[in-house]
Parts: structure tokens; sequence; C-alpha cells
């Protein structure tokens, strides 16, 4: 299957089909910070040189599901957690090569919480066999996000592809990641800060209807007995599902997470988050469209592309150059 016809238009769904047209224009326009190497995202990138990237991904991915159902929603959130720092180009993957490279898997946002590792690598090198130093880290983290979603009853989207991966890291940026107990206007500040407004603020959350946290992090915290690393189900009505349950719970008050409930709760929400919470939980179509829009615009951001940065041979080590 070629790339730029595997992500949409294969749905019986009519109205996920409508969902995947205007998609398709808004992959043109998707706002972020601009490549940095002067060249754009195109969902057509591998078309000629791996056109079997979008299957190879999805084979591996339909795999590990089988043994760790939690896989889709731990492999969105590497995508999530990659392009919130110095954007979308593969430094979260990369493990401690010191001096050079310090790991961002262990500041508090990532440490024993963000997994999915050893699938990425199980990808990369799946695509290294069919296609030998081709496909990108960054990419693959774009490609799994869409399809752990798709794979879950979500949306689907064309993936704008040609992000090439980073040689550093960035700790200090990495610390700086939104987290469980950030206020609603520090959360709206750290997504400002990538040219996300509400509108994405409010639809990117909403990936946590699918997936487990530990209980130290939600706002019950653990029961007597529990151990703070013990899982919960981050959406208590269909915890395995992608659909927008989530929204319903914010506003029965039962969301899991205290950055999440506060896009109701604080004093500022109901002239900001609130109204897109309500329309989101009564309508799930609306939901789809923006999330998948929103998913477009964090993925172009600030991506290494042209002669920037490299194609890794491994996920987790920058290329020896002798």
């Amino acid at each position: 299957m070629a790339m730029a016809a595997s992500s949409c238009f294969s749905s019986p769904a009519s109205a996920l089909a409508a969902v995947c047209v205007l998609l398709l224009a808004l992959a043109g326009a998707a706002v972020g910070h601009r490549p940095s190497g002067g060249s754009a995202l195109s969902s057509a990138f591998y078309d000629a040189s791996c056109p079997s990237a979008y299957d190879v991904v999805r084979r591996v991915i339909q795999d590990a599901r089988v043994s760790d159902a939690r896989i889709p929603a731990s492999l969105i959130r590497l995508h999530f957690h990659d392009c919130f720092v110095n954007g979308c180009d593969g430094s979260l993957l990369l493990d401690d090569d010191l001096q050079a490279i310090q790991t961002e898997k262990r500041v508090p946002a990532n440490n024993n919480s963000a997994r999915g590792f050893p699938v990425v690598d199980d990808i990369k090198s799946a695509l290294e066999e069919a296609c030998p130093g081709i496909v990108s880290c960054a990419d693959i983290l774009a490609l799994a996000a869409e399809i752990s979603v798709e794979l879950a009853g979500g949306p689907r989207w064309r993936v704008l592809l040609g992000r090439r991966d980073a040689t550093t890291t960035n700790v200090q940026s990495a610390r700086n990641l939104p987290n469980f107990f950030d206020p609603l206007s520090v959360l709206q500040e750290k997504f400002r800060n990538l040219n996300l407004d509400d509108t994405d603020l409010v639809a990117l959350q909403g990936a946590h209807t699918f997936g487990k946290v530990q209980c130290q992090f939600t706002q019950q915290n653990c029961t007597a007995g529990q151990s703070r690393g013990a899982l919960e189900n981050l959406d208590q009505v269909t915890p395995k599902v992608f659909d927008n349950k989530y929204y319903s719970n914010l506003l029965q008050g039962r969301a899991q997470l205290p950055s999440d409930q506060v896009m109701l709760s604080d004093p500022s929400a109901a002239t900001t988050t609130a109204p897109i919470v309500h329309r989101f939980a009564s309508n799930q179509q609306d939901f789809f469209r923006n999330f998948a829009a929103s998913m477009i615009k964090m993925g172009n951001i600030s991506p290494l592309t042209g002669k920037d940065g490299e194609i890794r041979n491994n996920c987790r080590r920058v290329n020896k150059h002798y």
C-alpha cells in the first residue's frame, strides 16, 4: 500500500471519510514552527523510497498489542513528549551516551512512565530490513501515533512525513513538559509557546481517553493497600477505545487527572476551555476532526528536514561518523 493512500479513504463509514477529506486540506495548511531545513513535510515523502513504511509500522504495532494492550496509548504519548521538547525530532528516544548525550527519559514526566521504547526498536528494525537508512525515528513516532489511534477506534489522518532525527537532547526543556498537576493557566502557556491554542489543548488532552496511569497521579490518589505505581484506567467507561467518553467523564467530575479536570473546574475555564469540552462531549465527530487536525499541527512543530539532523540507524543512539 502506498503511503499517500494508506491513512484515509479506506474507511467504509461516510462520516469518517468526510473527516478524512477535510483533513487533507488541513494537512496542507498545518500551522506550526517552520521546518528548520526549509523543506516542507509531505504525506507522500516515502512513496518512492519506502512505499511499505506505513504497513510495516502498522504490522509491528498490531503484533505488539496482542501481548500488551497498553501499547497504542503508550506510543501516542511518546510522540507528544517528543514534539513538546525541541520539536518532533526523535530526541526522546535517545539513551544516555555520556558525556555527549543525556537522555530525556529520566525527567519527571518520563521517568518510570514513558514506555513503548522496545516496540519503537522493533519498528525501526523492520523498516531497516525493508528500506535501509530511509525512515527516521521521528517519523516512526508520528506514524505510530496515527496508527495507534486508528487501531483503537479513533480518527485517521494523513501523516506528514520527512522529519529527520536530532543528534542532541534537551533535558532542561523536557523538565518543563506538561504534567498532571499543572493548573490551566500553565497548561495554556505551555501549549501557546508551541503555537497550540485552547482548541488544540482540549483536543490533544483527549488522548487520555485510553491507556492507564499510575494511581499516584490521579485526583483520588491511591487507595489503601495500593502501591504508588498501581495502574488505573484513564477512562473508566471505555478504557481501550478511542472515543469521546473522556469528555463525558469531565462533565461528571470523574476525570482521573487533575490537569484534565481543570479544563472545566478552573475559574477561567468558563470562557476558554469549558465550551470546547462540552462540544466534544456532545459530538464525537467534532472531537475526531479537531483531534486529527491538532495532531497534524503538533507534528509540524520544529521538525528537522533537508540536511539537518540525520536518519538514525538505531533510534537509541546517534550515528557514529568516522
